[in-house]
């Protein structure tokens, strides 16, 4: 299921807070957001300047068109900013009903100042007998329970229970305002109080961390997820958020928090022509590599037809017993593999090895009294240290070479040789359309693996690459070598 929300709140052009911080935290857990505007609110990270209100027939009419036409999973309502306002939105909850209400009292500026006039405060207070979860800080939680703000947890437990007792409802207490190097939250229902234990991250990046939590709250409520369960992944979620906050530089104030650092090393730039993938880099920055594998003998005899046959024959038989242990490291990478259709086509390929190509290798050489030379040992050992390191990623990586060259060479070749070319069947098999499909889908693997990984693993799966390609080119030079 895709979360439908809505968020009810005011706009921050500089998208850190309301209404486009509520859309990302939606969207990074999977959502589907949509937003009607309480009020235009031109603000940056160093305050507010000006806010405009719209009429709230204009407010009603938004609400009635989503309404109208979409279903919706779950409301969270943030900066309603006017009694009217407030009793709008609450005219259209008794209609519509939604099935989850989250409301985030947005009461007090930073500053601590009031945002609101009594008559506001109150309907505020009223709205929160239509919520499932009212999500005030410690400031606003004062506010709705008329007590002065708690400085201790036990202190603001208390005002916790007083809010959830009081309106029917359940609260996320939220101890970000208190001192100290934890920062604790909890659900406080009916059943009781439901700590979840935090550290405090040392950022002054917190611009729309109220806003973003109760939107995080209401798309995992969504789900289906309970409050304490739903608050134990938001939590870890919005710790992370505000850990790479600084690295967005936005704003000179207090910025905002990166709502997509849990999506963002699995977004693709490269795809189309915006950019190069890992793979396609890694295949241009063995260039020179490449290059010698071109001019070698034994790959320009083997282009020609002039190859020697008992060089062939030589080297056909050190591919077929490269290829018994290529097809275990492939078995091994089934076995590692993050999803069923990984797996699938990773043991696809080891029986690929197993039977259609060495049936290949077998109709031109004699596998009997076969023994492995350097440069064969060179590679299996290579793979086979890769597999047994037991990154997914690197071990995809040290693979992928034999895919992409080879595809590069018979496709390149395809169409230069007639039937009567002594290699011709060698030739057509690295040609063909169904092995280069599989090495795009090798590439698209590795390069999701590439994505997910950390710098320190990408540099190890770079340095497999190269190494695999090195050994491509030591195994063609090895034929012509043996010979003389």
């Amino acid at each position: 299921m895709i979360p439908r929300v809505l968020s009810i709140a005011g706009t921050d052009p500089t998208g850190g807070a309301g209404i486009q911080a509520d859309l990302k935290s939606i969207a990074a857990f999977g959502g589907y957001g949509m937003a009607a505007v309480t009020a235009l609110v031109a603000q940056n990270t160093l305050g507010v300047r000006e806010v405009h209100v719209p009429p709230t027939a204009f407010l009603a009419a938004q609400l009635r068109a989503v309404s109208d036409d979409v279903e919706i999973d779950a409301v969270k309502i943030g900066m309603l900013g006017s009694a009217d306002v407030v009793q709008t939105v609450d005219a259209w909850l008794a209609a519509v009903r939604p099935p989850l209400v989250v409301l985030d009292p947005v009461m007090v500026a930073t500053s601590g100042d009031r945002l609101l006039d009594a008559d506001a405060e109150a309907a505020v207070r009223a709205l929160c007998h239509r919520a499932d979860l009212v999500t005030p800080n410690l400031p606003e939680l004062a506010v709705l329970v008329d007590r002065p703000v708690a400085s201790t947890w036990d202190a603001a437990v208390a005002q916790a229970r007083l809010l959830a007792g009081d309106a029917n409802t359940t609260v996320l207490l939220k101890g970000g305002h208190l001192d100290g190097a934890q920062s604790p939250d909890a659900i406080v229902d009916a059943d009781g109080v439901h700590p979840v234990p935090g550290r405090r991250v040392d950022t002054r990046h917190t611009h729309g961390t109220g806003c973003s939590l109760s939107s995080a709250m209401a798309t995992l409520g969504a789900y289906g997820l309970p409050w304490l369960a739903a608050l134990e992944r938001a939590k870890l979620w919005l710790t992370g958020a505000l850990e790479h906050a600084e690295a967005l530089h936005v704003g000179r104030g207090n910025g905002p928090i990166d709502h997509l650092h849990e999506l963002r090393p699995h977004i693709d730039v490269a795809r189309g022509d915006l950019g190069r993938s890992w793979s396609s880099a890694r295949w241009d920055a063995i260039a020179s590599t490449r290059a010698d594998v071109d001019a070698c003998a034994f790959v320009r005899g083997l282009a020609s037809g002039d190859l020697d046959r008992a060089a062939f024959a030589w080297y056909l038989g050190q591919d077929l017993l490269y290829l018994r242990e290529y097809a275990r490291v492939l078995a091994r990478a089934a076995a590692l593999a993050p999803s069923a259709d990984e797996q699938r086509f990773w043991a696809a390929a080891s029986v690929s090895c197993l039977e259609e190509e060495a049936a290949l290798h077998q109709s031109h050489v004699d596998p009997a009294g076969l023994a492995p030379a350097t440069s064969t040992v060179d590679y299996t050992d290579h793979l086979h240290a890769a597999s047994a390191s037991g990154s997914y990623p690197i071990l995809v990586a040290a693979i992928l070479p034999c895919f992409v060259l080879y595809t590069d060479i018979g496709v390149r070749w395809r169409g230069t040789f007639d039937a009567g070319h002594p290699y011709a069947d060698w030739l057509t098999a690295y040609g063909d359309e169904r092995f280069a499909d599989s090495s795009a889908t090798a590439a698209r693997i590795t390069d999701a693996a590439a994505r997910a990984a950390s710098p320190r693993v990408r540099d190890a799966m770079a340095a497999a690459y190269d190494r695999s390609m090195a050994l491509e080119l030591a195994f063609f030079e090895a034929p012509l070598r043996q010979q003389t």
